[in-house]
């Protein structure tokens, strides 16, 4: 059997084009999304990647092979086909690469109501579909799709184009109340990503001096990586702001499904410290709600959740587990330490465009500084994830924990990872699914402490 170990990720479908990942496996995909989902009709939207379009119309191709209508998007952002999705009631496919390089594509896929499809929920599925199918056709069976035991359909589906992009903003807009808001100046970094487009529509007529940073759609990334979780690629939006005297900056990433946010003084602010500020905005409209936040994100996050009146419920990383406790639970709210947001009334999707306007919300409703603002939501130090390459994840992972069983009052938990868990700091430690790599996150009440904690415990692992 044909082997896409490698294409299939925990989540979505990533891997290079076209070496990994051509039209004819779009095909295929597409076949296979509407097999597993029993879909009459879909929508399918893709980002600036020079390779999105073509993929789209193979996949298009393939679903309507199996009889379900499609309703092309054209370019828009991951959260803008989570709300074609979820308005529609449709499933779901999404063409990018996210923040990966330019030779990347991939499809993030979503049942109805931007329901996610993971490895659990109908992804392995379709990954079996494709597999057979593609060795079929490598013997030389006919059609293109078709393998024993599978019906084709009685009659193909159509092929539709449709424009979503101010419905998206209206919907957005209709969730934060912008109405009293000062006037504001900021920079908005792009990164030659959607937001290129997105942040036109969603942010025209509000009280903002916008001030354009790489707006210009162009998935080969001529100015730095699409990735803001990376330092060195906020580096021209954190100059920009104090260049400009600007109130704050916004990078979003080259699926603008994720927003990062620079203070007045040009630092970055804390995703932790952006999902506690939404968390208590949420809960101000909706008492005693739950906030759900993943094990990596800071103290702050449960404290201020409990401070609010709302219950804090701690979950695994990654949008699957996340989404799927909003489900189980109804939480208003849910973030994590990647600055992925997600929102009971955006059908439990990410989006970091509504997280951004509730920053603007609350950042204009009152005369203070962002810093000042973000500081009662920032209480703690952290290091941030630290990589370490390393032979054997679960030696080492065992080393840290054997070193730290002997300290008193450490408790630890293997929820995701293995966390450690000291009076005054925690640290978790996980491994990678897809590389040699351990990855560390540290906090910790003081600098001092987090730096002590965080040097012991790469010293064990890289040792």
């Amino acid at each position: 059997m044909a082997d896409l170990s490698q294409l299939v990720k925990a989540y979505d479908v990533r891997g290079v084009y076209p070496d990994q990942l051509d039209d004819r496996l779009a095909e295929l995909f597409g076949a296979a999304f509407v097999q597993v989902t029993g879909a009459d009709a879909i929508v399918i939207g893709h980002d600036m990647r020079p390779s999105s379009p073509g993929l789209v119309s193979s996949f298009a191709r393939g679903a309507v092979s199996r009889g379900a209508d499609a309703t092309v998007i054209g370019l828009c952002s991951t959260d803008q086909l989570y709300y074609a999705s979820g308005s529609m009631e449709l499933p779901g496919a999404m063409f990018t690469a996210s923040h990966n390089p330019a030779r990347y594509n991939g499809i993030k896929m979503c049942r109805a109501g931007a329901a996610p499809v993971g490895q659990d929920t109908g992804l392995a599925e379709i990954r079996t579909l494709v597999e057979g199918w593609l060795d079929a056709l490598d013997a030389g069976a006919p059609g293109s799709v078709e393998r024993p035991g599978v019906r084709p359909a009685t009659r193909p589906g159509t092929i539709t184009q449709r424009d979503t992009l101010s419905e998206y903003a209206a919907h957005l807009l209709s969730l934060v109340d912008l109405s009293a808001i000062r006037p504001l100046k900021v920079v908005v970094d792009a990164g030659n990503g959607m937001g290129g487009h997105t942040v036109p529509t969603v942010f025209a007529g509000l009280p903002l001096d916008v001030v354009p940073m790489y707006f210009e759609l162009d998935g080969t990334f001529p100015n730095h990586e699409a990735n803001p979780l990376d330092p060195k690629n906020i580096v021209d939006l954190q100059a920009r702001v104090l260049a400009e005297g600007a109130d704050l900056g916004l990078a979003f990433d080259g699926d603008a499904d994720r927003c990062f946010v620079v203070d007045e003084r040009g630092a970055g602010v804390s995703p932790s410290a952006i999902t506690a500020l939404v968390a208590a905005r949420e809960l101000a409209k909706h008492p005693g709600s739950t906030v759900i936040h993943n094990l990596i994100t800071s103290w702050s996050v449960p404290e201020v959740v409990r401070e609010q009146g709302g219950t804090p419920v701690r979950t695994r990383v990654g949008h699957s587990f996340i989404k799927q406790q909003m489900a189980a639970t109804g939480a208003i709210f849910g973030g994590e330490h990647s600055a992925h947001y997600y929102f009971r009334d955006f059908w439990n999707a990410d989006t970091g465009m509504l997280a951004a306007l509730h920053v603007l919300a609350a950042l204009g409703g009152q005369a203070g500084p962002l810093s000042a603002l973000v500081s009662s939501y920032d209480r703690y130090a952290g290091s941030g994830e630290i990589n370490s390459t390393v032979d054997d994840q679960k030696a080492r992972t065992a080393a840290v924990r054997e070193a730290f069983a002997v300290r008193e009052g450490v408790t630890f938990d293997e929820l995701d990872g293995l966390t450690v868990t000291g009076a005054d700091w925690w640290f978790n430690l996980r491994p990678s699914n897809t590389e040699p790599l351990l990855r560390l996150n540290v906090e910790a009440r003081d600098p001092a402490t987090m730096a002590r904690i965080r040097d012991e415990a790469l010293a064990l692992i890289r040792s």
